[in-house]
């Protein structure tokens, strides 16, 4: 009997047949019946009788002890591992392993191994390329975003050394335009770096005990010219909080608000309102930072947080911004051990919740 038939016996009915528990069974309890008539022939009691009781008592013995031995040690358990094998190969990993401690077959154990290791490889190797398809795209995003400015201030730069320069109003102009076209530059630098220096853990939090309700005012008046232009109203409630004193990073916690309040200007209406709200439980402050815009669609929530993803990209280009900003505020507000929410309806508006550690003051 060739080795190489062993595999195709788990998959094949031909092979089933031929080399199944009982047909193997059969043949070594014939074989070992034979072999043990054949010496007893020369014993000179043993008559026909003898014979024959001694000789049906072995096979049946024989029989069903290689059969339990075959089939319930070896064939079950290699036709398991063959099966679970092949649902590995379609990442079905939902794989019942036994418990090693309980098992003392061999090829239970080896079953379970296999499982376990192949599915630990599996999603590694599907993490892999998850995470180089993230690369591709990132590398992509980041081109894309550094190309557009780059290219207008060339396209102003080249137009003026062709000649424009010589018309004072043009040369003003273009000049204007290339260096808004830069600074949008720096922008994209700056926050790239903070991004990748906050991922990477290089940028440590200066933790102390900050009022988040001054540097919400202060916030305010720094963003006062921006919602006035769009009649944007913005208020902090409750009223009569006096303060907020919560653990954190000082100049981090800053560039969150910054970010949340500046986009809820640029993204939400006209003459629209936006509410800064604090509440206070025993160990944090919930702050929420709510606007009465046009809302962001379902399909687009799970995703805002990643980097230069854009809801409406038209739009993001009109009001500016790296797209780098809700990505750059998720992982600042991990390294205060708090997570971002948002919720949102269309036409109703978007509200981005977190808590912070109240101080003690």
């Amino acid at each position: 009997m060739k080795f190489e038939g062993y595999a195709p016996c788990l998959n094949s009915e031909p092979y089933k047949m031929s080399l199944s528990p009982r047909f193997i069974a059969f043949l070594i309890a014939t074989l070992i019946t034979v072999i043990m008539l054949t010496f007893l022939s020369f014993v000179p009691a043993a008559d026909a009788a003898v014979l024959f009781v001694a000789g049906v008592s072995c096979f049946v013995g024989s029989y069903f002890f290689i059969f339990f031995t075959i089939d319930i040690l070896v064939f079950r358990e290699v036709n398991r591992i063959y099966e679970n094998v092949q649902k590995l190969k379609i990442k079905d990993f939902h794989v019942s392993k036994r418990t090693l401690i309980k098992s003392v077959n061999p090829l239970k154990k080896l079953n379970t191994e296999i499982s376990a290791y192949v599915t630990k490889k599996q999603k590694e190797i599907d993490e892999l390329k998850r995470m180089e398809a993230f690369r591709r795209e990132f590398l992509a995003d980041v081109s894309h975003e550094l190309k557009t400015p780059i290219f207008a201030a060339q396209g102003f730069i080249h137009t003026l050394l062709d000649g424009a320069k010589e018309d004072p109003v043009i040369l003003d102009r273009f000049l204007g335009k290339a260096a808004k076209s830069l600074d949008g530059l720096d922008a994209l630098v700056r926050d790239l770096v903070t991004l990748s220096q906050v991922e990477s853990g290089d940028l440590r939090m200066n933790f102390a005990t900050v009022d988040l309700k001054h540097i919400t005012e202060d916030i305010f008046e720094q963003l006062e010219s921006k919602a006035e232009k769009r009649g944007t109203k913005i208020k902090i409630k409750p009223k009569e909080l006096d303060s907020c004193f919560v653990k954190a990073d000082k100049q981090r916690i800053t560039q969150v608000m910054t970010n949340l309040i500046d986009n809820a200007i640029k993204y939400g209406k006209d003459d629209g309102k936006i509410v800064v709200e604090f509440e206070e439980d025993k160990k944090y402050y919930q702050i929420s930072i709510e606007d009465d815009g046009p809302g962001i669609p379902p399909e687009h929530l799970s995703r805002i947080f990643e980097r230069f993803y854009r809801v409406d990209k038209s739009r993001s280009k009109e009001t500016g911004g790296t797209g780098l900003g809700l990505a750059i505020v998720k992982h600042i507000l991990n390294a205060h051990n708090s997570k971002i929410s948002v919720s949102s309806r269309i036409e109703k508006g978007t509200k981005f919740s977190f808590r912070l550690e109240k101080a003690n003051i």
